[in-house]
Parts: structure tokens; sequence; C-alpha cells
């Protein structure tokens, strides 16, 4: 009897072909596994979608603290308070823009094309252009905080107020180099 039956001779005569077969498989599903791993994400948008909601809740909160007390506020108190109002608000936006720009971009794609409300940055969002609308609201955000130390100026700590100039200006120059970046990547794309 020949060996050349044995699991043996099986093995040392397979074609090459079986063996790639067998490495596309393992290739694929693993290929697979990692592809799937985009979803450990969703929990982490949904936190943020429960952050969002704690912003409104702390918006409304706000916003019935100086509607009770509006008689006894003079105007810098209220508009400090205005001013709170649109730094959350301007928080809630980064988060909005985090969760439905993330979660389209790195997740899953969303089925919005017929949507009537569906916003028309979402057209184009990629990783680049979400940085850059992060950027912007960040400069926004911190528009808010340098302008409520200059409205409180006889309140604010000078050394407070040179950092938050500076973190102001770090958060600008660092947009105009995203955006400058983002800007010469999409030159290369198009070449």
């Amino acid at each position: 009897m020949s060996d050349t039956h044995s699991p043996e001779s099986r093995e040392a005569h397979r074609s090459p072909k079986a063996s790639d077969s067998a490495n596309n498989h393992v290739e694929a599903f693993f290929e697979s596994i990692v592809f799937a791993s985009r979803w450990i994400q969703a929990p982490l948008y949904a936190g943020l979608i429960v952050a969002e909601l704690l912003y409104a809740y702390k918006f409304l909160v706000e916003l019935w603290e100086m509607v009770i007390h509006i008689n006894k506020m003079d105007e810098t108190v209220f508009m400090l308070g205005v001013l709170g109002l649109i730094d959350v608000t301007m928080v809630a936006n980064l988060l909005t823009m985090v969760v439905i720009g993330g979660y389209a971009t790195f997740v899953s794609k969303l089925d919005l094309e017929h949507h009537p409300d569906r916003p028309d940055w979402l057209t184009h969002v990629d990783p680049g252009t979400i940085k850059i609308k992060l950027a912007a609201s960040l400069i926004g955000i911190s528009s808010i905080h340098l302008l409520k130390g200059f409205v409180d100026v006889a309140n604010e700590n000078p050394e407070h107020l040179k950092w938050k100039i500076f973190i102001h200006m770090t958060f600008l120059a660092s947009a105009i180099l995203l955006a400058w970046t983002d800007k010469i990547m999409q030159k290369d794309k198009k070449h």
C-alpha cells in the first residue's frame, strides 16, 4: 500500500492554491472582526448623547435661575448669565458634531438622504472636516470664556485673563494650522 494516501503525504502534496485559500479565509475572517470593531465606539457616542442631555438640563436650570432672579440682577450679571447659556449651547453643538460626524465617519453611514432636517455639512463629512469644525467650536467656546472675563474684568484675576488670552490664541493658531494642513491634503488628493 502506497503512503501517498496518508494524511502526511496529502499535506505535503497539497497544492499552493489550497493553502492560499485557507489563508484567505483566515484573513477575511480577521478583517471582518477588525471592521466590526468600529462598533466598540457606539457606546462612546451614546455616552456623549447622555452628556448632551445633561448639558440641556444644565442650560434649563441656569435659565430658570435667571428668570427667577431677573429683577435682582444688574446688567453685568445678566450678561454673564447669557454668556453662560451661550457657552453651554456651544458645548452642546460641539457634542452634536462629534456624535453625528464621528458616528457617520467611523461607525456606520447614516441613512438620511431624504430626511428634511439633514444638516448640509453631513454631505462632506470626513475626519479633516470634523477636526476643523471641532477647532472652530473650541475657538467659539474659548471666545465666550474670554468675553466673560472681559465683561467682569473688575473681578477677574489679571493673571487668569492673560492665560485665557494665551489659550484662546493657541486654539486660534491650531485651527489655522489644521485648516491649512487640510487644504494642502485636499490639493494632494486632486493631483
